[in-house]
């Protein structure tokens, strides 16, 4: 879970940091944004992205080299659904006045760091910041559903991607992390979540491999969280797909749906992941894989709840992270307990309003978790 620095990058982020290493309008801010893996600084209307050089069990950026790889890469994945936000690379170069950002990341001197650069958007463009808001809508999320039932059908098929051994490997992974830090993970609701999981592993088996072999795993965003959702031109638009490691991203498709549908369960707008999914099903993608969803999810949430742990490496973690650990975990428990299905029937005459009475009312009904 903790992360190994590599390298000592304070110059860059100073320089980065610096409102002169850019042409700003006189007295323009520049903004700095830290994730467990990267620094953004906004400034004017570009984002520049600079990975941390530190490797984790499942990333390494650990040298220039691989930053540099890692950003090219970052590039050309997410031109397929974001091509008008993201620009191309630059570089920190070493010249003889000390470091110079390289806009064009072909100028002349040692290439320290390597950057992505982004045409910048506004904050309240993010999808995640508009839930916050309450501006999320049932007319939006069927046009982001549209967009990713579309990239879906369109990304490239990856055959010996995830199946039944690589989901395996992933609830064993979490299972391991989790219990390297009995001060933040719960052990009973590891335990729980441990068993549950290869229970639905067991069950679900056939139907993983099944969805495999008819071309249902393929190159995915990997990280299709209501964060990496903006809207681009009033168009809701997927951006920040994993680049670092494939098999975040070579996954079943509803596997990767999963983590948004997890994500608005997670903000208590499971009627608005209903909408989300029941349109995503109209695209006319097989469906059958629809009992993996609760396990999918679940391990989506316990995902979250690890990468909050990660904060524990790069400067303490807070009250508010131990919270929303303590909720990814009950969440993952949750959606592994069995459900009641649940049959409503809607009648009348032809032209009577029952398909709007029933699209309307359902994204209201949810499971009923069976009694333990």
């Amino acid at each position: 879970m903790t992360g190994q620095i590599t390298e000592d990058q304070s110059a860059s982020l100073a320089l980065l940091s610096d409102p002169a290493t850019y042409v700003l309008t006189a007295g323009e801010p520049v903004r700095r944004i830290d994730t467990h893996a990267s620094h953004v600084f906004l400034a004017g209307d570009r984002a520049w992205k600079m990975k941390r050089a530190l490797r984790y069990p499942y990333l390494d950026y650990g040298t220039a080299e691989r930053r540099r790889w890692a950003c090219e890469r970052e590039v050309a994945l997410n031109r397929r659904t974001a091509p008008s936000l993201y620009l191309g690379t630059a570089a920190l170069r070493r010249r003889a006045g000390g470091l110079a950002l390289d806009p064009s990341g072909e100028g002349e001197g040692e290439a320290v760091e390597w950057l992505v650069v982004m045409r910048r958007f506004p904050d309240d463009a993010l999808l995640d910041r508009m839930a916050e808001r309450g501006l999320l809508t049932p007319d939006l999320m069927r046009r982001a559903a549209d967009a990713i039932a579309a990239f879906h059908r369109e990304a490239e098929v990856a055959r010996d991607g995830a199946g039944l051994a690589a989901m395996r490997a992933v609830v064993a992974e979490n299972v391991e992390e989790f219990r390297s830090r009995p001060d933040l993970f719960d052990r009973a609701r590891v335990d729980d979540i441990e068993a549950r999981s290869n229970e639905a592993l067991d069950r679900l088996a056939p139907l993983l491999d099944r969805r495999r072999a008819q071309g249902l795993v393929r190159r995915c965003h990997g990280d299709l969280h209501l964060r990496n959702l903006c809207l681009v031109d009033g168009e809701p638009t997927l951006f920040d797909a994993i680049e670092f490691n494939d098999a975040f991203t070579r996954i079943d498709v509803l596997y990767d749906l999963a983590f948004l549908l997890m994500d608005l369960v997670h903000r208590d707008r499971v009627d608005l992941a209903t909408v989300v999914l029941n349109e995503y099903a109209r695209d006319g993608r097989r469906l059958d894989g629809l009992a993996t969803l609760p396990l999918f999810m679940a391990t989506r949430a316990a995902i979250r709840a690890k990468v909050v742990g990660s904060a524990v490496a790069l400067g303490g973690i807070d009250e508010a992270q131990r919270r929303d650990i303590d909720i990814y975990l009950g969440l993952a428990q949750r959606l592994l307990r069995p459900y009641r299905p649940l049959l409503v029937a809607v009648g009348g005459l032809p032209g009577t309003g029952k398909t709007t009475v029933a699209r309307a009312a359902a994204p209201a009904l949810g499971g009923v978790s069976t009694p333990e």
